[in-house]
């Protein structure tokens, strides 16, 4: 994303403002705001009591929202009123900055980078502080917070006392029992952590202009008494509250994990795998027995995700036209988690994947994926092609993960040629299906499942003759993948502001 254009659309589309506090800051304020509307048109100012013509700066400056407090009550009160204006509005991120030009503009595309790629988290701008000319108190404010806040929460972050961060509003209810002044910024952080609100640090680079242009209102006695009460209060709380809530939340996450993990297991070796063995000893037909297998890993899905086998999980779907799986067709999907097969197996009985050798030799449920038809891409296309077309002529469709490998930060990687291959040896359309959240629940390299909602949307089936208009295997990929890259950004877009 280069257009500035495209950076203000983005902003916007995700619900992300830009709330600005400012105390006596009229030599430096309305070189903020100008800079700062480069890239984003929602801005909110609050004026905390300001007495040098911060004021009347503002009133000159068309196109924000300016919200004003008599007298001046602290930086804390600010951001509370802010972060109140921009609920009000309908906002679900807020991007704060300091109103004395120490913050460069041109990092706000860097908060929105990581907001895409760890929504609801608290992105913290850690600044760059090496051979700048920084007053010594500000220096050991800034590892005094550091200090405290890794005794109150057993997290390091090397810089908390930076005033430009990213808020996800809607996971920050808590900021309106915080304190109004100077150190309400440490308190949003230990509080954040102890909410289990991811904290993301992403570098930055400041501006620290000449001693005698500062404008400060840190008051070294006063302020550093304060943060040594409210530090002394936060550990007290650490103990009783926020840990004992760290070890709830984690624990939870483990009871979930296990629970999952058991049933599933119990299911496939006490279940299916004995009905799979009593199938093929039958004498019923291939056919019929093949259906019987995949009716019960159909229920089974439609069991696990519509009900309780993923625990914190809601599941929700959006099918454009409802697929004709009477006709088989070729099935592709952008693939995050283990749980996505899952998620596909609902739509259909007549469904069978390309799998991996890992998961093709699985000693828990390799045998029932083996018996269900389901071929291992290990043996090559070409080597696959025979069994296929067979499945084909039996009235299976046939889904692939044309990226090949789960994603591990949720984006859309590059698609291989391999389905549109199949598909065109074998003449099906493609159908098109997309999955968001399933990389959050369980993501690529975790083991512990978290909450969070798991939603397919499924597409318009693409016509062969649709598909080569856009040349060979290869193009046909690549222009797939470009439709798919475009629609999951206006989908998480949407879907992070939930």
């Amino acid at each position: 994303m280069t257009e500035v254009g495209d950076i203000k659309k983005a902003f916007r589309s995700r619900g992300l403002c830009v709330v600005i506090p400012t105390y006596n800051n009229v030599g430096t304020i309305r070189d903020v705001v100008v800079a700062v509307e480069d890239y984003c048109a929602d801005i909110i100012v609050v004026n905390d009591g300001s007495t040098d013509g911060t004021g009347e700066v503002l009133r000159k400056l068309p196109g924000i929202t300016v919200i004003n407090s008599t007298p001046n009550r602290g930086k804390g009160h600010a951001l509370k009123a802010g972060f109140r204006k921009a609920l009000e509005l309908g906002f679900t991120y807020a991007v704060t900055m300091d109103a004395d030009g120490q913050h460069y503009a041109s990092e706000l595309p860097h908060f929105l980078a990581a907001n895409q790629a760890h929504p609801r988290s608290l992105i913290i701008g850690s600044r760059n502080l090496k051979g700048k000319d920084r007053p010594g108190k500000s220096k050991f404010a800034n590892e005094f917070s550091n200090f405290w806040f890794m005794v109150q929460t057993f997290h390091r972050l090397d810089d908390t006392q930076t005033g430009f961060r990213l808020y996800p509003l809607k996971r920050m209810g808590f900021f309106r029992h915080i304190t109004a002044r100077y150190e309400a910024e440490l308190e949003l952080l230990v509080f954040a952590s102890w909410n289990g609100v991811p904290i993301v640090p992403i570098p930055i680079e400041v501006y620290y202009p000449p001693r005698n242009e500062r404008v400060s209102h840190f008051r070294p006695v006063a302020d550093f008494m304060r943060i040594s009460i409210l530090n002394t209060l936060l550990c007290v709380l650490a103990v009783v509250y926020g840990l004992p809530r760290c070890l709830l939340r984690h624990g939870t996450r483990v009871l979930r994990t296990t629970y999952s993990g058991i049933f599933f297991a119990a299911y496939t070796m006490f279940v299916a795998t004995p009905f799979v063995w009593l199938a093929k000893c039958s004498r019923r037909d291939i056919n019929s027995r093949l259906f019987c297998i995949h009716r019960l890993i159909w229920h089974f899905a439609r069991f696990v995700v519509f009900k309780h086998g993923i625990p914190g999980c809601k599941f929700r779907q959006d099918i454009k036209e409802n697929p004709d799986f009477d006709h088989p067709k070729i099935v592709v999907c952008n693939h995050q988690s283990h749980l996505d097969l899952m998620c596909l197996l609902t739509l259909s009985p007549r469904l069978v994947f390309l799998t991996n050798s890992r998961i093709w030799h699985n000693s828990i449920y390799g045998y029932l994926i083996r018996q269900a038809g389901y071929s291992s891409v290990a043996e090559g296309i070409d080597q696959l092609m025979p069994h296929l077309k067979a499945m084909v002529q039996r009235g299976y469709s046939i889904a692939i993960f044309p990226e090949g490998t789960r994603s591990a930060d949720g984006t859309i990687g590059r698609f291989h040629q391999g389905a549109f291959y199949i598909a065109q040896q074998l003449g099906l359309d493609i159908l098109p299906i997309m999955l968001y959240g399933t990389g959050q629940a369980l993501p690529k390299g975790r083991h512990l499942l978290k909450k969070g909602l798991l939603y397919m949307n499924v597409n318009s089936t693409l016509k062969q003759k649709e598909l080569q208009q856009h040349g060979n295997c290869r193009q046909q990929a690549a222009w797939l993948r470009q439709q798919y890259a475009r629609h999951y950004r206006v989908l998480c877009d949407h879907m992070d502001q939930e």
